[in-house]
């Protein structure tokens, strides 16, 4: 997901590697924070990869900053990481919203809409965090108030994501 966010961020423009983990760290860091010895070797790789281009700009007042952009190559990886997600990407919330993030790139709506309907369909399938004889536990059969709490909160943002889902793959569904 660090390789998704720096391409995403890229494809709005080019940003110096403090500015960069800024964005990030905004996007998922209160969940899953970004260190400097994970951001800048995913740049490395990306740049040894072709998909960013840097060049060095003076600093304002400090010293040179070391600017990177998002080459074609990279405009195109980012494209079609978000055509096909990964499964985990749809599955886990905080990968799904780094995909939700940078999803308006791509510029076919019947894309959008697919990777979207991927999501409902995962949200459809009954889960809980709690299983009771290989069954999901719902929150009304939970014998524990923090744990009923939890499955509340959960069914409740599952109702709103997939409620959301729905309106959203209507909207692209529409012709232009």
């Amino acid at each position: 997901m660090l390789e998704l966010s720096i391409l995403g961020f890229l494809a709005e423009e080019p940003l110096h590697g403090y500015e960069l983990k800024e964005r990030i760290k905004a996007l998922t860091g209160h969940v899953r924070p970004v260190s400097d010895g994970a951001l800048y070797p995913a740049i490395t790789r990306l740049v040894g990869a072709g998909l960013l281009d840097q060049h060095t700009e003076p600093g304002a007042s400090a010293a040179p900053r070391r600017i990177l952009a998002l080459t074609d190559r990279g405009r195109e990886e980012l494209l079609e990481r978000l055509r096909r997600p990964k499964q985990t990407e749809i599955t886990d919330h905080v990968r799904f919203n780094t995909v939700l993030a940078f999803l308006r790139h791509l510029p076919d709506r019947r894309e959008q809409a697919a990777v979207l309907r991927r999501r409902l369909d995962f949200l459809q399938t009954p889960t809980s965090f709690f299983y009771a004889s290989g069954k999901p536990v719902r929150a009304e059969e939970a014998d524990d108030l923090f744990r009923q709490g939890m499955l509340r909160v959960a069914r409740a943002t599952g109702e709103a994501e997939r409620a959301w889902l729905r309106e959203t793959v209507a909207l692209l569904d529409q012709p232009s």
